[in-house]
């Protein structure tokens, strides 16, 4: 599998992956405060953009990938009702905080958290109807590797979707966007979390992430049918859909 260009939170040779960890985990306490405040609360209508691709496949079992503090997960039990959801993260301390907020939302029969790494799933080939990932795909060590390894535990017609940042386009929106997402947002990222790298390394992802059709034509690369990418608020976030096929070649 081709790797795509790294940005590492840290530098410090540890590997992208064991450094997205580490920050994750530094992070977690402020992570779910961060995402409402620096979004304007956007991020909720987003995650429910994206979750509505799903609806209509009742009775699903759902692999949400990078699965956080279980923002997806908890919002999936709601909207789409489904036998089973499992989310794996590679933090364990956003995977307890997204174990208390199940429990206070009573949803503990339907949903499950483990730690598990995105790119060597430990589950059966075409277990999932679905498979979902919010602001994930682009922490990937090796981005085809893990969608790779989403294709396949995905069930033939199975379907995946994915939302990730992208970059605006129209000026002068793209402009002050910029400005905001270089500047304010580290800011007000490092006086909250404590952690001077954390949204300045969010920054420099979404800049070097292959955004739009460059990410369709690597899910038609990977094996998937019919991807699609819907761009959100000016171009800020972007859902991907795509399935499975039912007869793979």
């Amino acid at each position: 599998m081709e790797s795509q260009p790294t940005v590492q939170p840290y530098h410090r040779g540890e590997g992208k992956k064991a450094e997205v960890e580490q920050m994750f985990d530094k992070i977690a306490p402020k992570y779910d405060l961060l995402n409402r405040v620096l979004s304007l609360g956007i991020d909720i209508w987003w995650r429910k953009r994206a979750i509505s691709r799903l609806k209509g496949q009742a009775q699903m079992e759902i692999l949400d990938v990078a699965t956080g503090t279980a923002d997806v997960a908890l919002m999936m039990a709601r909207m789409l009702k489904p036998k089973k959801i499992i989310g794996i993260d590679i933090a364990n301390q956003m995977l307890e905080i997204g174990r208390v907020k199940i429990k206070n939302q009573g949803q503990e029969s339907c949903i499950t958290l483990e730690q598990g790494d995105s790119e060597n799933l430990r589950f059966e080939t075409a277990q999932f109807d679905a498979v979902s990932v919010a602001f994930g795909v682009r922490n990937f060590e090796n981005l085809e590797k893990g969608l790779a390894e989403m294709l396949r535990v995905l069930k033939p017609g199975g379907r995946v979707v994915i939302l990730e940042f992208s970059k605006p386009h129209l000026f002068p929106f793209k402009q002050i966007y910029n400005t905001y997402f270089k500047y304010v947002l580290p800011l007000i990222g490092r006086l909250t979390s404590r952690d001077v790298r954390a949204y300045t390394y969010l920054f420099e992802s979404v800049q070097v992430f292959p955004e739009g059709q460059a990410f369709v034509d690597i899910l038609t690369k990977i094996g998937f049918k019919n991807p699609l990418c819907a761009r959100l608020t000016l171009g800020i976030c972007s859902i991907y859909s795509a399935v499975k096929p039912s007869n793979p070649a």
